[in-house]
């Protein structure tokens, strides 16, 4: 059987796993003490074992298990939780990590774990262990198993559970063993005990299941297993609905001497006395009869679906707007008052439809900022420094595709303050500041922008170092520099190729520079600023636009074509007299607020083809601002603002000079967007 349909269902689950160890392991090495934590991280690590095994990774499986070992360690007060298990297990996660993204691009997720796993087998074996591992049990019972697989084992019920039994018989049910046997080329075994769970569960009540739930749940049994059930059903109508899933051989239906219990949870309580077991999976073959519904209906609130198809829905939509546009036209020139109230009700309802989908996309920036805490503790190691990173706003949302592209300028700046903003020990010390420095990272909406800031409590940029630097690149005049302020002359380490690193280490400083982080901002049309107090630390402020799939613009008219300008660019727009344009070295500029702006003709730019002159005195003028930098469109008109969606012009337009992408607007007009950036002078 082919588990290809499976397989973004088990990526997506596998980082949601990964991610909850990666958090409570950096939580437990602030809380050794607390059992709560390890049991949530081996809860998680156990479904991931699971997951793996029943997909057939078994490189995954094998280490996720010799991580339970030791998580199973420390919940039993056996094994302390020290940095050096911690560090071990992050060792783990990171190796877990590789191997499903190697997975997700379609590799077979192999990786030689042997030296790892004998790693945390010798921390396993730190501390004395009297009781077997778990791991022993599995392997005697499913030696046991296999020495029987066509014959119905032997279910023993405690003196509880025959108590049950009796009660049960009493009031007129049925008790059963049933033992399902799969194919031998069935590869989900887990998954079709788990099917199977699920269709009797509407018919009656499982007790007891040999194997274990838990050892069905990973697949580790040789393809039969047997459980106690209750019902009123007959045995044809039991056997008749498990033969409907596939890759069942066959079904054997026998009168049990007792009866189970009809609450499934109360068994798993006793099991976990017994041997320990404190672990639940996401693949649960029965569920507490107090509490079916509710189970059910929280499942049901969350689907996975793929941002394509989002995207699909987003341009099939985009058809709709268009005849939109059409209806609103038709309306106005036959002039029926029914034909109008139903068009501004379409109107209405798709302007909530557009709203909607494009919320779809949005996602929290947690997703990003998750990955940091475990990133700094290393660096702050690798460094002897000690260092505290706060987290604030990590429910802000942000389009997905913004989120795709963030991670890695965040990953620059936050190595950036580690190695260069916060001080060793001593030196903050020496500075009376306390020893160990803090990192904020922020994000939180204003108006139609994301900000996201990195701020930390370190020495602040040197202005000499960068002034010097910036005036031997020739950026500046060594008098011009002297009139610049702190945070002027800091946003001189946003230039190409400037770096002030006294030496290349791995950490930062590869003699890139920032100039690669501010280039990736401005290319998602956001832009980044610093500030910097020298020996109280810098700010790092990035501005980017709420989505990319929808921008506020500004619509303009160039001879006959229409062009959409970013407000986002816009400083204001002017009505120029003719006699006010001047001109520099040959070129025109204008005078704007006192300061000299060159202008540039989006005629001119786009090569447009003039029609007749038309004797205006004025020239409509669009002032957009990039950083500092300011610069005049001239234009010739203004035709008003409007949202638009931002739509990719292809393969074959991709590099086109100035232009960011096109919309297709409500008359079915294509108008192209302009990116600012590239004509700001």
């Amino acid at each position: 059987m082919n588990t290809d349909q499976y397989l973004d269902v088990f990526l997506d689950e596998s980082r949601e796993h990964l991610q909850a160890v990666n958090d409570n392991i950096l939580e437990l090495e602030k809380q050794p003490e607390n059992l709560e934590l390890v049991q949530e991280i081996f809860r998680s690590a156990h479904t991931l074992k699971g997951m793996a095994a029943t997909m057939g990774f078994e490189d995954i499986a094998s280490l996720t298990h010799k991580m339970e070992n030791v998580l199973d360690q420390i919940r039993n007060s056996k094994l302390a939780v020290t940095t050096e298990v911690i560090d071990i297990i992050f060792v783990a996660i990171e190796y877990l990590e590789n191997m499903v993204n190697s997975i997700s691009e379609g590799n077979d997720g192999k990786k030689d774990v042997s030296e790892l796993v004998n790693r945390l087998e010798r921390v396993e074996k730190g501390e004395t262990v009297v009781a077997p591992t778990r791991s022993d049990q599995v392997t005697e019972l499913a030696v046991t198993l296999e020495v029987e697989p066509t014959t119905q084992v032997k279910i023993d019920l405690d003196e509880f559970q025959m108590e049950i039994v009796q009660q049960a018989k009493e009031q007129g049910f049925s008790v059963y063993q049933i033992t399902v046997t799969l194919t031998e080329e069935c590869i989900l075994k887990g998954a079709r005990a788990y099917m199977v769970f699920e269709i009797l569960e509407k018919k009656g009540e499982i007790i007891k299941t040999i194997p274990t739930v838990e050892e069905i749940e990973e697949g580790s049994f040789n393809g039969q297993f047997s459980f106690v059930f209750v019902s009123k059903e007959t045995e044809e109508d039991i056997k008749a609905p498990i033969f409907k899933v596939s890759e069942i051989e066959e079904v054997e239906i026998n009168y049990f001497t007792s009866t189970p219990s009809p609450s499934t949870m109360e068994e798993l309580k006793e099991e976990a006395k017994s041997k320990e077991k404190q672990a639940t999976s996401a693949v649960s073959p029965s569920k507490d009869n107090s509490q079916p519904q509710e189970s059910k209906h929280n499942a049901s609130k969350t689907i996975r679906v793929n941002l394509e198809r989002i995207d699909d829905l987003l341009n099939i939509f985009e058809e709709v707007v268009i005849d939109r546009g059409r209806l609103e036209v038709i309306a106005d020139e036959i002039a029926n008052t029914d034909l109008k109230e139903t068009v501004e009700h379409l109107s209405r309802v798709s302007s909530e439809m557009q709203s909607l989908i494009l919320s779809m996309r949005m996602v929290p920036i947690e997703q990003v900022f998750n990955r940091f805490p475990r990133m700094i503790r290393g660096l702050a190691k690798d460094l002897n420094k000690q260092i505290n990173l706060e987290i604030i706003g990590a429910d802000t949302e942000l389009d997905r595709t913004v989120i795709d592209e963030i991670g890695d300028p965040l990953v620059h700046l936050i190595r950036n303050s580690v190695d260069h903003g916060i001080e060793l020990p001593g030196v903050r010390s020496q500075a009376a500041k306390p020893e160990e420095g803090t990192i904020k990272l922020r994000a939180y909406h204003s108006g139609n922008h994301v900000f996201i800031e990195i701020e930390d409590d370190g020495a602040g940029i040197n202005r000499d170092k960068v002034q010097a630097k910036a005036i031997e690149k020739g950026l500046v005049t060594k008098a011009h520099a002297e009139t610049l302020s702190d945070d002027e002359i800091a946003q001189f380490i946003l230039a190409s190729g400037f770096s002030t690193a006294d030496k290349v280490s791995d950490i930062s400083g590869r003699g890139v520079g920032l100039d690669v982080v501010k280039n990736k901002i401005e290319a998602l049309g956001g832009q980044i600023n610093i500030e910097t107090q020298s020996g109280k630390g810098s700010i790092f402020s990035i501005q980017l636009p709420l989505t990319l799939s929808i921008i506020a613009t500004l619509l303009v008219k160039v001879q006959k074509e229409t062009y959409a300008i970013p407000l986002s660019s816009i400083i204001e727009t002017v009505l120029l007299e003719d006699s006010k344009i001047m001109y520099a070295h040959g070129k025109q500029v204008m005078d704007f607020r006192g300061k000299v702006i060159p202008l540039v003709s989006l005629s001119d730019v786009f090569q447009v083809p003039r029609e007749e002159e038309v004797d205006n005195p004025y020239h409509a003028i669009v002032v957009v601002k990039k950083g500092d930098k300011v610069t005049g469109l001239i234009v010739d008109s203004f035709i008003g603002q409007k949202e638009v969606v931002l739509k990719a012009l292809g393969s074959y337009l991709k590099d086109v000079f100035a232009i960011s992408g096109a919309t297709i607007l409500g008359d079915g007009e294509v108008a192209l967007i302009i990116d600012p950036n590239a004509l700001i002078k």
